[in-house]
């Protein structure tokens, strides 16, 4: 720089020392060609900065890290800068690199996982699908949401409704097989686009397996209450008949003795009891496959807590229970058939007082938590003998029971109702310790 200006100002030196002498005009003319080409070369020299720069910030604009800089014999701050540009760059190529090795390996796993997957936009156009959806449906060339019309209309309607934290459960009948598929699914924001991730498993296989699982446990338990009452049923019927009737003449006979007809009539009481038994248990099971359509409505937790402790209050204070009720938040709502929940709450907590009918300070706690922003949890929980491991699973089990007097049908009929609210309930038991039954919603 120094240079450029010390000879600039000699040209200009020289040029005023000649303009004097009007006789030499092409040597003035020449002078001042040299300055104007000097001033040029010192003001492009001073930009050069500036232009790496664009230049540079061009490349990462268009992410085209191909290039490097180098200049030579323009000095030791240029190198730096030279140096700075080529380290960066190296860097984002680095990074570059880096991101495409994990795209590629989300997109290996993505395509590798047995569960279909689908993303598309909120107006339904489709961005990715995966290698396990392609071969549900048989289709790799899906473009928009409407073009699954063809396969199910329900399964396109359902996809373009479904919210984010949603699960459904759909039956789907395509190219002569039959898909139960489960859908979840979950929304994100991308380069300022909204979009809709859908997962669909076809889960006949296990359906099957379970409901084949479920099937043999209700014959178990049918066979067994059904050959309880038939069993005796028959062997007193061939008693009253050998007690009053005559094999040889199938007639009755003439004489039958008081004792005779002592043991016909206790006979004939067996049979009348054991057949109202059977009756019974008929019109338990019909109970327990006919539960109404829930009757949703908006109401407090607090209303069905006071309900089932008034309703439950003697039993309560008769064996001394300490009995607590926690909503939290206290203004916590649940939109539910408050009938249905309310018998479902009732069951536990009849349970929950069975089962401290032999501790030494008998505690039940309700608490009602919400969990999310559409989730509520309601807990019952007891310090009773509790559930033994080997019975967990059986215990919702239709007419399963553990208690003489138990029907076995109330954990049955609260785990349909809870199904029927799209939620389920489940158990956690340590014996002699806490006991916990949640309903979750």
């Amino acid at each position: 720089m120094i240079i450029r200006i010390l000879m600039i100002m000699a040209s200009v030196v020289v040029l005023l020392s000649i303009i004097r002498n009007t006789s030499l005009m092409i040597s003035s003319a020449t002078l001042i060609i040299l300055i104007i080409w000097q001033v040029v070369s010192l003001v492009r020299y001073v930009e050069r900065t500036n232009r790496k720069l664009s230049v540079f910030f061009d490349a990462v604009r268009h992410s085209d890290f191909s290039s490097s800089f180098s200049d030579q014999g323009l000095g030791k701050s240029f190198d730096e800068l030279n140096q700075a540009f080529n380290e960066v760059i190296q860097a984002f190529q680095k990074t570059r690199a880096a991101k495409e090795e994990h795209f590629n390996y989300l997109q290996t796993v993505v395509q590798h996982v047995t569960t279909g997957i689908i993303v598309f936009t909120k107006n339904g156009r489709v961005s990715m699908v995966n290698n396990a959806f392609k071969r549900m449906f048989r289709n790799s060339n899906l473009r928009f949401i409407s073009d699954m019309e063809k396969i199910d209309e329900n399964l396109s309607e359902l996809l373009m409704n479904i919210k984010a934290g949603e699960s459904e459960l759909l039956k789907v009948f395509y190219d002569n097989e039959l898909l139960q598929l489960s859908v979840r699914a979950t929304e994100f924001r991308m380069q300022g686009e909204d979009f809709v991730l859908v997962s669909l498993q076809n889960i006949h296989t296990e359906l099957e397996a379970k409901e084949m699982d479920s099937w043999q446990k209700l014959i178990r338990v049918l066979t067994h209450e059904i050959m309880n009452s038939i069993t005796p049923i028959v062997s007193l019927s061939s008693t009253v008949k050998t007690l009053l009737i005559d094999e040889k003449s199938v007639k009755l006979k003439s004489e039958i003795d008081a004792d005779d007809v002592e043991s016909a009539q206790s006979a004939l009481n067996t049979i009348e009891r054991r057949s109202q038994s059977l009756l019974n248990f008929v019109q338990v099971y019909r109970n327990l496959t006919r539960i109404p359509k829930p009757n949703f409505r908006h109401f407090p937790i607090k209303d069905l807590c006071d309900n089932a402790e008034q309703l439950l209050l003697p039993k309560i204070k008769e064996r001394n229970i300490q009995f607590k009720c926690r909503i939290v938040p206290p203004g916590l709502t649940l939109t539910a058939d408050p009938d249905l929940i309310e018998q479902v709450l009732i069951n536990l907590l009849i349970n929950s007082i069975h089962a401290v009918q032999d501790a030494e300070t008998p505690k039940i706690q309700v608490l009602a938590t919400a969990e999310g922003i559409n989730h509520v949890n309601i807990a019952v929980s007891d310090n009773g003998y509790g559930i033994k491991p080997d019975n967990l699973e059986q215990i919702f089990v239709p007419f399963f029971t553990s208690k003489k007097e138990g029907s076995g049908i109330g954990l049955s009929l609260s785990r349909e109702i809870m199904r029927l609210h799209k939620g389920n309930i489940t158990v956690k038991s340590k014996p002699n310790v806490e006991t916990r039954f949640t309903l979750h919603f």
